[in-house]
């Protein structure tokens, strides 16, 4: 009987088909990069997956990796896959305390070393005793390289194969609270998530080569499915990776990308960069006008580098409806979707024919959908985890008696079947009144006004609900200006009343607060993904929010 073919299949007949196609380019600094074909990628990861494999690990060993996105990050999850092992990725920016408890909790046996910015800090969580390979980006270590590995090593004299139900990854969670809970992903349950995506992403931008930019964490299952696992699948996929934050832009104008997905925290950074430059009011005043609207639109995205973009996506967290309709207005079809670490990133997405502001759109094939009683969206995916590792209290309460997942995350669908992600069923809070307050919409509606960054609301056991904002960077920048001052606090206060006129008496926001400096990942405030830990937030200002219900202000300065 003839094995459906898994994602390995997939990269080596794509290599077999165009050997001397360029797949990957990496940028080294200088405004130089490095190409890389199919067969430099697949061909070196037999090499290491030869070297991998005579260190005598057991099958299925867990072997991490600790590194920003780059081409080397692919070959290592290549070669770890054709060594018969199980990914554990470690995101980037993560502290030593977590990276030491991943390496613990997964029981890896060995670590790539990739492009870090903070390795003096993390260097101290590794073991002496894990043996660790550095990849050609890594600091300076002491470890044996890759390129020394690869360059003595012969190949893996047969393609290698994995069994459907062998664990291809352990994703462990951003852990927005708590530490990182560990999924484990079956190479089946990646592959058949990964098939649904190319099939949807080709219907729309067809034919021609696909370009993308890398640049989320690959350790999130987010970049890791429709970016990383997608391009191996999809032969005619060419992926580019971004090299910082300063050269973001000039990244994504050498990419041209015509894929591009984000999350709503840098799709909102985009838009508060063209107000920047031109005042939202006047911009829309062109973009109302017949044909000079198209143009103005269309200079707008190629300002971006989004200018050849034929396929736009948001996901990893909810966005503003009015974000999204903004995109649109400049000519850029954006669509949000929604999937988590425990599908895959394989669960729902919108369309041209099937979408709306505010909603994640309807399930992608395959993939099971129902809103249990207490309004809980509850999924059953191709792309499916099989559990966490080492957590089988977590297990049993992660599935109904059928199969279907928990989310934790609670909806509503229209009668298009479009589905809206309305919040947390264990996110809402308690004020002093004995009401529930639930603060994602509230949030939403913060964040689409467009001075406002960043917002978070909350107010356990307080009279009313307060909301805390992070300013758009550009008026950071000119706070100190007592007029620029006077005039945020006008608008604040506006806001204040808008948003509280579409609550019920008990959400109604007793003020806005104003956040000193921009929340961070270093700091423990925000996710990897740049979600806001919530209760990392409420901990570090617990000593001030009496002294703001006190003052009675109803916009305040933190």
């Amino acid at each position: 009987m003839n094995q459906r073919k898994l994602i390995l299949d997939w990269v080596f007949d794509n290599r077999a088909a165009h050997p001397d196609k360029v797949y990957l380019t990496q940028p080294v600094g200088g405004g130089k990069v490095i190409d890389y074909t199919w067969d430099d990628v697949v061909g070196q990861a037999l090499r290491m997956a030869s070297h991998l494999r005579a260190q005598g690990f057991q099958p299925g060993a867990k072997i991490a990796i600790l590194s920003k996105n780059c081409a080397h990050f692919v070959m290592a999850e290549l070669a770890i896959w054709m060594a018969g092992g199980t990914t554990v990725a470690i995101f980037p920016t993560e502290t030593a305390e977590i990276v030491r408890f991943v390496l613990e909790d997964s029981g890896a046996s060995l670590l790539f070393v990739g492009k870090l910015d903070i390795w003096p800090q993390q260097a101290s969580a590794v073991p002496a005793s894990l043996p660790c390979i550095a990849f050609p980006l890594a600091p300076p270590t002491k470890f044996d390289t890759w390129d020394a590995i690869v360059g003595r090593t012969e190949p893996l004299a047969q393609l290698p194969r994995r069994e459907p139900a062998e664990l291809a990854m352990l994703i462990y969670t951003s852990g927005s609270t708590g530490r990182p809970k560990g999924a484990m992903l079956t190479f089946d349950a990646v592959t058949r998530a990964t098939e649904g995506m190319v099939a949807h992403t080709r219907a729309i931008v067809g034919q021609v080569e696909n370009r993308m930019l890398s640049y989320l964490p690959l350790a999130h299952s987010f970049e890791r499915a429709w970016v990383e696992c997608a391009s191996l699948m999809d032969g005619n996929t060419h992926v580019f990776f971004a090299e910082s934050p300063e050269t973001f832009l000039a990244d994504l104008q050498r990419a041209r990308p015509t894929t591009f997905i984000s999350v709503p925290r840098l799709w909102l950074k985009f838009q508060q960069g063209v107000f920047a430059k031109m005042p939202p009011q006047k911009l829309d005043r062109l973009l109302r006008i017949p044909l000079l609207g198209r143009l103005v639109g269309h200079k707008v995205r190629k300002g971006l580098g989004l200018d050849h973009v034929m396929r736009a996506g948001s996901g990893s967290a909810p966005i503003p409806a009015e974000l999204i309709e903004w995109y649109r207005r400049i000519g850029l079809q954006l669509v949000e979707g929604y999937g988590m670490t425990e599908d895959f990133a394989y669960s729902h997405t919108s369309s041209e024919t099937q979408n709306a502001p505010g909603y994640v759109g309807v399930p992608m094939p395959g993939v099971q959908v129902r809103l249990s009683d207490e309004g809980e969206i509850l999924i059953k995916s191709p792309g499916q985890f099989v559990g966490y590792h080492r957590r089988p209290e977590l297990n049993a309460n992660s599935f109904t008696e059928d199969g279907y997942f928990r989310t934790g995350d609670r909806g509503e669908r229209n009668a298009d079947g479009l589905l809206k992600v309305t919040g947390r069923i264990k996110e809402p809070f308690k004020t002093a009144k004995g009401e529930y307050v639930a603060p994602a919409p509230i949030e939403n509606r913060l964040n689409a006004h467009p001075i406002i960054e960043q917002s978070f609301v909350s107010g356990v056991g307080q009279p009313q609900p307060y909301a805390m904002v992070v300013l758009a960077e550009d008026l950071r920048a000119r706070i100190g200006d007592p007029a620029v001052r006077a005039q945020v606090q006008q608008q604040l206060a506006s806001l204040r009343e808008d948003v509280n006129r579409e609550l019920l008496a008990h959400e109604r926001l007793a003020m806005i607060v104003v956040a000193h400096q921009p929340w961070s990942i270093e700091e423990g405030l925000l996710t990897p993904t740049m979600k806001i830990r919530r209760n990392s937030i409420e901990a570090a200002v617990a000593d001030k929010v009496d002294g703001w219900y006190s003052a009675g202000q109803t916009v305040q300065w933190a």
